[in-house]
């Protein structure tokens, strides 16, 4: 894919990451999986191609992914970030400025169209 806008994509459960990975090929974007924010963070730091961040909050390792939405708004103030949760109730005051969350379950299609809102689409 040449010029493929690239989505990182952050979820520690094995079969939700796999159906999210679906969700974003299918509205036409790259994906790179990360199982935790610890990976994340360490594909940011060794690719410039990411473009958006979508993040579990509920994840093991050193930070959730609200740890990580602030992580990533600090470091890569461009990168768009949408974070998403089973479990949390999250307050906007809670997540970095310009960050979206849906709650699981979410509608396919409300996410897909602020990707693509996000991603200038």
């Amino acid at each position: 894919m040449q010029n493929a806008i690239v989505v990182l994509v952050v979820e520690d459960e094995p079969l939700v990451r796999m159906e999210t990975v679906d969700m974003v090929e299918a509205a036409g974007y790259l994906v790179v999986e990360a199982a935790n924010a610890d990976e994340a963070i360490a594909i940011l730091e060794s690719r410039s191609d990411i473009r958006l961040v979508l993040t579990d909050i509920d994840m093991p390792g050193s930070i959730d992914g609200s740890k990580l939405a602030h992580a990533v708004r600090k470091r890569w103030p461009p990168i768009p970030i949408v974070v998403v949760s089973g479990k949390s109730v999250v307050d906007d005051s809670d997540l970095p400025e310009n960050t979206m969350f849906y709650s699981k379950p979410y509608d396919r299609a409300v996410v897909t169209g602020t990707l693509g809102r996000l991603l200038g689409g």
